[in-house]
């Protein structure tokens, strides 16, 4: 990728981090109100996509 390329990707991630903040902080405020169950139940998909991206990446 070319430095200005580099740049606009640097400039749009803050963009949008900036665009989703309010998103966020009600979210981590309604982070500390999740029962076990809730975080169990959003963790073991993730570990599963994790596992299975890390299968393709030794079978490659």
């Amino acid at each position: 990728m070319a430095l200005w390329e580099k740049l606009l990707l640097g400039v749009l991630v803050v963009v949008v981090l900036l665009w989703f903040r309010p998103g966020l902080k009600a979210a981590f405020r309604e982070r500390r109100q999740a029962t076990q169950a809730e975080w169990l139940s959003a963790l073991i998909p993730i570990a599963l996509v994790a596992a299975f991206v890390i299968v393709l990446i030794v079978l490659s």
